[in-house]
């Protein structure tokens, strides 16, 4: 069974001692390039681990500080359960300690320990007093107001026992990440091992992931295989959510995966260049926030440029908050609940975050609607009833295990929301037998909301009432192209039409569609022709008007009526003959045909008195039919 993990993510100003006390605690020097040790400060990612007091593990993401290097940072802090953010006692609060700590703030990350570092430098205790004041003043009213705060020295060891212990006391009350049954790994390395190939880490999240398993990378939908899995470098059979994983893969070339990549199973999350989401501009930004900016988008491992779609302002003010529509420069794969940074390009700031609503929206939205900030809201702040109910929205109907998807809810928790709703009525199974029941429903069946039903249906009689009235004297609509007109998966087209003919709301005839009440009606001067037209076919019953006379009479609508009533029988493309007419026709044949043996065109003209036209249509008809089968010039009963 493989441990559980938690990650601490560093966090704090350039040359404040992240690196050096990561080191201290653990015995790694998480500056892994070369550049980095020459330089002496941080250009990249480092990792390093350690094991607690109480016997847990704990990954450590080391970020850099430096204001160059922050987008790198940005990467890092996005799986984290616990900030270290470090502040350097000789100096106390710099300006990338206040960016590092709003980054932190914006993502709500509320577990922390602050470490004062290099108190070995710092003679005067007045001075460190000043600075634990001054921390403490700066995480006030932030996600970090409780964190604790542990002078440190990396140098002499000093504090090190306690803070240790703090993040072990910290960790042990921190909730362990969601166990979705979804995995997904924000890629933010990738790089070749040789005998072994590509290999990608991450801090994975929402799920585990096995040796063997058929994985996807996305964007680029490149399928893989997971080869090997390495945690702290101790190989794994299989891993569990939360913590740093290195993934071994089959398949994919280094240079076909990279970082801000997500590595999940095949079919299980979608990538899209449109985010919904709630945004909270800091008020520390240097200007309002206006349509359409310009902004970098950071959220798991991803840094993409954005346009921002503001759909409740002509601006958000600094320190305010506001419904916002990203437009990615690329496609990305989120889910909702993600935590996201917005920076300015230049000069690189950061200026807000919040988080994702809705990471794959059908489509661009019109400012200021009504209906989009309700359903945004409801998403956001609404109960698991309220999320289903909002996914299930706009008449779109679902199945089962698409809808769980969709909602992101954890699989107990969403079923649990899904079987009150239908006990409710407030979700209808669209199944052959109209089940209520959670149990009962097989991946088939569609559900949809009440009042996304009610809309669907509306959808549905004003189309076929529009049809009736610009075509009424056709029996109804072709199924095709009302589910065209629909935009439905034809399960779903089927389902709707079932359950809304089970409850007398529509009728189907053969192929057509139509509404209960329609029925075809000839006015006074298409009653008067259509008339004149029968008393004809009466007064000649065996040398009827042709096809093209009878169109030409009252038109082909009219015409198309008396056939489907089977008022008259269209034997040929040009032949009709009365419903009485041609049933004593087809029994005189048969009839002569049993008594004879055989019958010819010849001899059914002369029957009848007709022309050889309509005693040879006749024949092939019956041919067609099966009742008779022409063997030489004869015609016998099959």
């Amino acid at each position: 069974m493989a441990q559980r993990i938690r990650t601490i993510g560093t966090a704090g100003h350039v040359d404040h001692g992240k690196s050096a006390l990561v080191k201290a605690l653990t015995g790694i020097d998480p500056d892994r390039l070369k550049e980095e040790r020459e330089r002496e400060m941080t250009i990249d990612l480092g990792f390093a681990w350690l094991t607690l007091p109480s016997g847990a593990v704990a990954s450590i993401v080391d970020v850099p500080g430096h204001e160059s290097f922050i987008k790198n940072m940005l990467a890092g802090v996005g799986g984290i359960d616990a900030a270290l953010f470090v502040i350097a006692a000789d100096e106390g609060v710099m300006p990338q300690s206040r960016e590092h700590l709003d980054i932190l703030d914006l993502l709500e990350l509320e577990h922390g320990v602050v470490a004062i570092t290099k108190v070995d430098q710092v003679e005067d205790e007045a001075w460190l007093e000043l600075v634990i004041e001054e921390v403490t003043a700066l995480l006030k009213d932030t996600a970090l107001s409780k964190a604790q705060i542990v002078p440190v020295s990396a140098l002499t060891g000093q504090g090190l026992p306690e803070l240790t212990a703090r993040l072990d006391e910290l960790l042990a009350r921190v909730p362990p990440k969601r166990d979705l049954g979804k995995p997904r790994l924000p890629v933010d390395r990738v790089f070749v091992m040789s005998g072994f190939g590509t290999v990608v880490t991450g801090t994975l999240i929402d799920g585990g992931l096995e040796v063997g398993q058929e994985v996807q990378v996305l964007p680029s939908g490149l399928k893989a295989r997971i080869r090997g899995l390495q945690t702290h470098k101790q190989k794994l059979e299989a891993t569990l959510p939360g913590g740093r994983v290195a993934v071994n893969l089959g398949g994919v070339s280094s240079d076909q995966v990279q970082r801000g990549d997500v590595l999940t199973l095949p079919k299980q999350l979608t990538s899209s260049s449109l985010i919904d989401a709630r945004l909270r501009l800091l008020d520390t930004a240097p200007r309002p926030l206006k349509q359409n900016a310009q902004v970098d988008f950071y959220s798991g491992s991803a840094q993409i440029g954005a346009h921002v779609r503001l759909l409740d302002a002509e601006a958000i003010e600094p320190g305010e908050e506001g419904w916002v529509q990203f437009r990615l420069a690329g496609r990305t794969a989120l889910v909702r609940g993600d935590r996201f940074i917005i920076r300015q390009p230049s000069p690189g700031l950061t200026i807000g975050g919040g988080v994702v609503v809705d990471p794959a929206p059908q489509r661009r939205h019109r400012r200021f609607r009504a209906p989009v900030i309700q359903r945004l809201e409801a998403l956001w702040r609404g109960s698991p009833d309220d999320i289903l109910l909002q996914a299930l929205g706009g008449g779109h109907p679902q199945q089962l295990g698409e809808l769980l998807a969709e909602s992101d809810l954890p699989e107990g928790e969403g079923r649990e929301a899904l079987a009150g709703l239908l006990g409710r009525s407030e979700v209808l199974v669209l199944g052959a037998d109209g089940s209520s029941s959670l149990e009962a429903l097989t991946p088939d069946w569609y559900l949809v909301s009440a009042a996304g039903y009610e809309e669907l249906v509306e959808q549905v009689v004003g189309t076929l009432e529009e049809y009736h009235t610009r075509y009424p004297l056709r029996t109804g609509m072709p199924r095709e192209e009302l589910k065209s007109r629909l935009n439905l998966p034809t399960k779903a087209f089927s389902a709707v039409l079932a359950h809304a003919g089970s409850r007398n709301m529509l009728a189907e005839d053969g192929s057509a569609v139509r509404l209960p009440q329609h029925q075809i009606r000839f006015n006074a001067e298409q009653q008067r022709r259509v008339d004149e037209l029968l008393a004809r076919f009466a007064d000649s019953p065996y040398a009827t008007p042709s096809v093209a006379e009878c169109e030409a009479a009252i038109g082909p609508e009219p015409l198309n009526v008396l056939v489907e009533e089977g008022r008259v029988v269209r034997v040929s493309e040009s032949v009709l003959f009365l419903r009485d007419t041609y049933e004593t026709m087809v029994e005189r044949v048969v009839a002569q045909i049993k008594e004879e043996g055989s019958i010819t065109v010849a001899e059914v003209r002369d029957m009848f008195r007709a022309s050889r036209k309509y005693a040879l249509a006749l024949m092939e008809h019956l041919d067609e039919r099966r009742i008779t089968k022409r063997v030489g010039d004869k015609r016998v009963l099959r």
